[in-house]
């Protein structure tokens, strides 16, 4: 449940040579008929020259071919339908694709412009067999409005090959060389100067590359393609990368007959949540982030996911998470004309700690916490509920530094000679209840200027400033108290602070400083001194 087994490498090859045109279509069919009438075609620019980037089989059936440029293409053609290519959205449509694949294997890589690579290595028994798991991949596809080529072999470079000219091929293990031996040398996907110069020495097949020595190959079209050749003979192969990274554990239900109500999906997600946490308990392990996929018979996939800031080990958690999460959607959760299947996979999990609990109520309070952000983190975001830990500093507005809740829970709560985690964060100052406070309870981001007349003692407090149009006579002040900044993080500013504790004659308080030393400040052409720039950096009450 938590991986494959180890068996022989299986590497299915899926191509869609006609991914741009067939994605338009999808889109438009409905809103414009013409499409099924007329031959249509996808030109981009090349060179200043329109070429034919994707054609449709009724475009092919009459004659025209990629590369060919649009004006001879209408010529051929005269009713031809042409739309402009876009690459961005065909490679979002490969990426849907290859989230609805994840249904057969987990281990899906993209292979550009449009093809992917399915690792189903010791999965397609799960599906009646490779010969059954290749039709029912091609058949779906080709439901869902796609020219799908595929084939499956040992190594991705052979499966590729043959998608080219033999679809539906399967090759058995060291049957690679054979497989391919008849096929064009243009299968090969190499370059077409390549594929010309081949073709210029007699070579017109792979099977005839395959026979001459490697160093002769090596010595006329480089080393690159020996190995390309090599991969695709079976006798070495590159790996692929899977988008996604495969997940530590996953379980998922499929359904003869798709599902749609509310009350299904939630008893089918605690069912799984149940198996999820068996899995786990055997390995005493508990999932720290969640997924939950959905797959629609329509080939839509909508996954949701969730993190949680301590190993969860119960399934009816797990479920008011995702429920939580689901009710704070924007875009609710379509299961349009239902699901077949679900899927809950653990992409985390981390070793379970037992501790020793005693009769102590409060021991309690930390996972009560904890499970109350990770509801909270679940409907809003996790990077929207933080907590503040304190900093080895003695610059104001780098003394706390904000972090994900969820992650540093444990360091924010626990003190520093108890807990591991918070060894690396200064502990907040302490005082007594007789004491003023030294910092003011309300820290602004920025400090915000003031005016201070100019007739001010120039290394002293102000007798009376404005903040916010608003004149605020002094009547008691403590300070100065100098703050230097850390040269290394000054970033061209000034290095000292003096700031002052402020008191107006209605008791409002403030927390004041003067930008620099007295003496450094700048002077007017005269050479006489210039005002030194004072700022309002927090409010006491």
């Amino acid at each position: 449940m938590s991986a494959f087994s180890e068996n022989r490498r299986r590497i299915l090859s899926l191509w869609l040579p006609r991914l741009p045109i067939d994605r338009i279509k999808r889109q438009s069919i409905a809103v414009n008929d013409a499409l099924d009438k007329f031959p249509s075609v996808v030109v981009a620019k090349d060179h200043n020259a329109l070429l034919l980037y994707a054609i449709d089989e009724m475009a092919a059936r009459s004659g025209l071919s990629i590369g060919l440029p649009l004006a001879n293409a209408r010529a051929i053609c005269p009713e031809l339908i042409v739309h402009d290519a876009d690459e961005a959205a065909d490679r979002k449509m490969l990426e849907d694709i290859a989230d609805w694949c994840d249904r057969f294997t987990p281990l899906v890589a993209l292979d550009p412009p449009h093809g992917l690579f399915l690792d189903i290595t010791g999965c397609a028994h799960l599906f009646g067999g490779e010969a059954a798991l290749l039709r029912q991949l091609t058949s779906a596809l080709t439901r869902q409005g796609f020219a799908v080529s595929a084939a499956i072999a040992a190594t991705s470079i052979c499966a590729r090959t043959l998608t080219r000219c033999a679809s539906g091929t399967i090759v058995a293990d060291g049957g690679e060389a054979d497989a391919i031996a008849s096929l064009p040398v243009a299968a090969l996907g190499t370059d077409d100067g390549i594929t010309a110069g081949l073709r210029r020495a007699g070579l017109k097949t792979i099977g005839d590359v395959a026979a001459r020595g490697r160093h002769e190959i090596s010595a006329r079209f480089g080393a690159r393609f020996t190995t390309l050749l090599e991969h695709a003979l079976g006798e070495g192969d590159a790996p692929i990368s899977p988008r996604k990274p495969l997940p530590d554990y996953i379980v998922e239900k499929r359904f003869a007959e798709p599902i749609a109500t509310e009350a299904v999906i939630s008893m089918t997600l605690l069912s799984l949540a149940e198996m999820l946490i068996k899995a786990m308990d055997r390995q005493g392990k508990g999932a720290r982030r969640l997924e939950a996929g959905f797959f629609r018979t329509d080939g839509a996939v909508r996954a949701i996911a969730v993190d949680t800031g301590q190993p969860v080990t119960r399934s009816d958690m797990i479920c008011r998470l995702f429920r939580e999460r689901l009710e704070a959607l924007n875009d609710p959760l379509d299961p349009g004309f239902g699901f077949d299947l679900v899927r809950l996979s653990a992409s985390r999990a981390e070793i379970v700690v037992q501790q020793q609990r005693d009769l102590d109520a409060h021991v309690h309070d930390n996972d009560e916490l904890s499970a109350l952000i990770d509801r909270i983190a679940a409907r809003i975001g996790g990077r929207r509920v933080v907590v503040h830990l304190p900093q080895d500093t003695h610059i104001p507005e780098r003394a706390a530094l904000a972090v994900p809740a969820q992650h540093s829970l444990a360091a924010a709560t626990v003190p520093a000679q108890h807990s591991l985690a918070a060894a690396t964060v200064a502990a907040w100052p302490e005082r007594t209840e007789s004491e003023p406070p030294l910092r003011p309870l309300r820290l602004f981001e920025r400090p915000e200027p003031i005016k201070v007349p100019f007739a001010t003692v120039p290394d002293g407090p102000p007798h009376h400033f404005t903040w916010r149009r608003a004149t605020h006579v002094v009547a008691r002040v403590e300070g100065p108290e100098r703050i230097a900044m850390e040269w290394w993080k000054q970033d061209g500013k000034t290095l000292t602070r003096d700031y002052f504790r402020i008191e107006d004659e209605e008791g409002r308080r403030f927390w004041i400083f003067r930008d620099g030393l007295y003496g450094s400040e700048l002077a007017d052409e005269k050479g006489e001194s210039l005002p030194a720039n004072w700022y309002v950096h927090g409010l006491f009450a």
